[in-house]
């Protein structure tokens, strides 16, 4: 088995806490189901984010979904001029046999323009990303 790396990135409207939770619990999400992400299966995940973003740890999502016993890293990106304002960025060193091509990136809202290359190869339905998300929560 290899350790793969899988990037996200997704951007929020305003800095508060709960803006920060629920982009990166949807970012995630989408990274989880999209390459069907197993916990036990992740090495590491680092979350960073633009200097503007400051009122909640992002990692605190992956909690809340479960992720419990992966190590968990925040920090923030480099002061680079003119880059996408608060954002937030994830990448997963996930232990797969999933071939690199076969591994798919997620770029949400904003972010997109970071890597306009890398659209969704297949879409999840939103209602029931959330449902999931939800189930997550729950247990």
């Amino acid at each position: 088995m290899i350790c793969r790396g899988v990037r996200g990135a997704t951007t929020i409207e305003e800095d508060t806490p709960e803006s920060i939770l629920q982009a990166t619990r949807e970012l995630l999400a989408f990274m989880i189901r999209l390459n069907n992400i197993q916990s036990e299966d992740v090495a590491s995940a680092i979350f960073t984010t633009t200097f503007d973003v400051v009122s909640q740890y992002p990692a605190l999502a992956a909690r809340q979904l479960g992720w419990m016993d992966v190590p968990l890293l925040c920090g923030h990106e480099m002061r680079v001029p003119d880059s996408t304002p608060l954002c937030i960025r994830i990448l997963i060193n996930w232990n797969t046999d999933t071939p690199q091509k076969e591994i798919q990136h997620v770029y949400l809202k904003e972010a997109q323009a970071l890597r306009p290359d890398k659209r969704l190869a297949s879409e999840i339905d939103l209602d029931e990303l959330n449902r999931w998300i939800d189930e997550q929560l729950q247990n």
